[in-house]
């Protein structure tokens, strides 16, 4: 997978587009199952035509550009979003900046000159609520129409579903503010969980027994918070066991959001690693305590539990 940030890019890799490709276009958070039929479908659509497949997503994401107040949580930054899609057979992730020009291109006029000048759009595949362009003028039908015009085709992806309930970023949010994490499992398709690079953080760990490898989510806000038996991928040859508090951090006065992750029986320095961090089970809510002294029983307790969910 290669990623084009930025529509003006696309000049480098404008040769690969001289056939045309198969694009899809979306916010894609989370790659939950309902994503993946799409991102199935526009890979096999792409194989079949012999073109490379094409994912659009935004930054920032449109309802953060029009109402960043009443914007939901995100369940992945863009770097954890191009890290799930870099697991699928997509060619090409395209970032395009939302801004106000972006922003104000009526539908007809994304499709001539974002989908047929810039991409030269054979196939297109989009979900079925999927709206497009100034005032979200744009939708299937109208897309339909502008492919027999221009000779482009277009696939209307059905909802997926789960039980009676339709698969959404929104229904794992709901699930994660329980948080129930076999339910976001079951919709996403993989557990939940954060990557990011171990920062420098206040190491007041080591000095209750408890170090610690803190993360930055690079986020606002947090999609799920708490004490969490988790494990980590990419320090081992397997993935290590270890507790995780996710959060601002309350009895010490924190007030951006933070990943902390004590590691069980674990040595070595890692400052400056990437690394995936994976909930596997909810311990409890993040709470604020008295004293250090409080806080420190409560985190043995919690690695203590931690160490039970592991039989460790």
């Amino acid at each position: 997978m290669q990623l084009i940030r930025g529509l003006h890019n696309l000049k480098c890799v404008k040769p690969v587009f001289a056939n045309g490709c198969v694009l899809t276009i979306g916010n894609f958070d989370g790659i939950h199952l309902g994503h993946r039929n799409v991102l199935n479908a526009l890979c096999e659509q792409a194989k079949a035509r012999q073109l490379p497949s094409v994912v659009m997503v935004f930054e920032p994401l449109p309802i953060e550009f029009f109402a960043p107040q009443q914007a939901p949580v995100r369940l992945m930054n863009l770097r954890e979003k191009l890290q799930a899609f870099a697991s699928t057979n997509i060619d090409y992730v395209l970032c395009v900046a939302f801004n106000a020009a972006f922003a104000n291109l009526s539908a007809a006029e994304f499709v001539e000159q974002i989908l047929l000048d810039d991409l030269a759009v054979k196939h297109l595949v989009v979900g079925d609520d999927f709206r497009f362009g100034k005032q979200r003028q744009g939708d299937y039908a109208f897309l339909s129409q502008q492919g027999q015009k221009y000779g482009f085709h277009v696939t209307d992806m059905p909802t997926h579903c789960q039980g009676l309930e339709r698969v959404s970023s929104t229904r794992i949010r709901a699930e994660l503010a329980k948080p129930n994490l076999t339910a976001v499992e079951q919709l996403m398709g993989a557990p939940f969980g954060f990557n990011g690079r171990v920062i420098h953080g206040q190491k007041l760990g080591r000095t209750i027994g408890f170090p610690t490898l803190n993360l930055n989510p690079k986020r606002i806000q947090m999609p799920v918070q708490g004490v969490f038996a988790v494990t980590v991928d990419g320090i081992a040859d397997k993935p290590w066991p270890g507790v995780a508090n996710i959060g601002l951090r309350p009895t010490v006065d924190g007030v951006r959001p933070s990943i902390e992750v004590h590691l069980f029986d674990w040595q070595q320095d890692l400052y400056g690693r990437h690394i995936a961090v994976t909930l596997h089970h909810f311990i409890r809510s993040e709470m604020k305590f008295n004293s250090l002294d409080e806080l420190t029983a409560q985190i043995r307790q919690d690695a203590q539990q931690a160490r039970q969910f592991f039989s460790i």
